[in-house]
């Protein structure tokens, strides 16, 4: 890739989530047809590729904040990992919610393709090892499942209230089985 494609990928994107924050029902655009503005989408040659450079920016963001909250938590005291994991998802997500919500709609969709659910995979296995809710040589397809259900806790469950810890169902049951042994 050149850096005029990059550029040219980077501008695209960037007016994709400006469109999606002025119409967020609009979902991902078709591409590889000019769209009329200064930028077009003919540098994606399908929508999954658009999906996968989205995923891409995404995943920039979370490890991002992954990171910062990681570090932070290993410098507190009785810090816990699994809300360190929760407030960096919700932190990158509150910083992109046009980015957030366009890669929700397109993993909804019935024709998602499987290199993106296989990014999708990698994210949801990233976030269970991060939190500390599987182990590294946990087969895959656990790892992702358990990832799964925890980023679907973390879009439902409330934020937690100020003075009040909040735990996830997987991490009250970690503690009740290490009290038990």
């Amino acid at each position: 890739m050149s850096w005029s494609d990059f550029y040219q990928r980077r501008d695209a994107i960037d007016l994709v989530l400006a469109q999606a924050g002025q119409h967020p029902d609009a979902g991902l655009p078709q591409v590889g047809t000019p769209t009329g503005a200064t930028t077009d989408m003919t540098c994606f040659t399908s929508r999954e590729d658009l999906a996968l450079a989205l995923q891409y920016r995404w995943s920039l963001v979370l490890q991002g904040q992954l990171a910062v909250a990681l570090t932070n938590a290993e410098r507190t005291p009785h810090a816990d990992s699994v809300d360190a994991v929760t407030s960096a998802w919700r932190t990158a997500a509150a910083a992109q919610p046009q980015l957030r919500a366009l890669l929700d709609n397109y993993a909804a969709e019935a024709g998602t393709g499987p290199v993106f659910r296989a990014r999708q995979h990698a994210e949801w296995r990233l976030l269970a090892l991060a939190a500390g809710l599987a182990e590294v040589g946990e087969p895959a397809e656990e790892t992702a499942r358990i990832g799964a259900a925890f980023q679907r806790l973390i879009n439902t469950a409330p934020p937690a209230t100020t003075g009040r810890r909040r735990h996830f169902p997987m991490q009250r049951f970690y503690r009740r089985m290490a009290a038990s042994s």
